[in-house]
């Protein structure tokens, strides 16, 4: 049986799940994906099909191309690694936008009233362990100035950061989100009018989801490697540039 290995949290294995997803459907392979009870409360449909066979190969990032591209394949496929490229989150991107899977995932979104009526913004602030990535104040508050909203609603995995208390001081009227799961929280957060994203594959998939949303993100250096992969740039994103207008470069 092929399988998808366990590295990564909710939003990396949304991406892994989906790009080995793609592979056993083109060739109805048998797979076991992991966390798929995650997948299943998003509404993510995943395919498994009949065949196994005797050998097992091995996708990552240089190789998926290739794999993808097969005609046939007579091999379990397995991966433990994070798929993060541009190609594989562009199909994703266009994935969640087919007209059955995006009806799967609005009828699992307890807030799916919410879409297309609000006019509300939804901040996403990685930083505990990639706080010394996080773009800064200057880049929020640049975003929040390029549009006009009702309500500000904010997570965040470090509540007591300044990025925060600047944020909640300047608009002080702000919701901080913090009573609901990963799952809820991408769900949410995906039925504001606009969301202004962080790096990571957890603000990159809030993107993903947000199907009626204008979608403001830091740039980064496409051309330099980084600890998220390449899965923002998506048609219609919007890229913002910070520090005195250069791209941040990570070290």
């Amino acid at each position: 049986m092929s399988y998808v290995g366990e590295c990564g949290r909710l939003c990396n294995q949304i991406i892994k799940n989906l790009a080995m997803s793609f592979i056993a459907k083109k060739h109805d392979l048998n797979i076991k994906y992991h966390d798929q009870y995650r997948m299943d409360a998003l509404g993510i449909p995943l395919f498994s099909g009949k065949n196994s066979y005797g050998d097992t190969l091995p996708v990552n990032d240089r190789n998926y191309e290739d794999m993808y591209k097969l005609d046939t394949i007579h091999a379990n496929i397995y991966s433990d690694t994070y798929l993060q490229t541009h190609p594989i989150a562009t199909r994703i991107y266009s994935y969640f936008r087919t007209p059955e899977v995006q009806a799967s995932m609005l009828a699992k979104n307890p807030f799916k009233d919410r879409f297309n009526k609000n006019n509300d913004v939804y901040i996403h602030i990685r930083l505990t362990d990639a706080e010394k990535h996080n773009p800064g104040i200057e880049y929020y508050l640049k975003a929040l100035s390029m549009i006009e909203f009702d309500n500000i609603h904010i997570s965040s995995d470090n509540v007591n950061h300044d990025i925060i208390y600047e944020i909640l001081t300047k608009y002080p009227d702000s919701t901080y989100i913090e009573e609901y799961g990963p799952e809820e929280t991408l769900q949410f957060a995906s039925t504001c009018k606009y969301v202004i994203l962080s790096h990571g594959t957890f603000s990159a998939m809030i993107g993903h989801l947000a199907f009626f949303s204008k979608v403001l993100f830091p740039t980064y250096d496409r051309n330099r490697p980084n600890w998220f992969g390449d899965v923002f740039y998506m048609e219609g994103w919007t890229d913002i540039e910070t520090r005195e207008g250069k791209p941040y470069i990570y070290s």
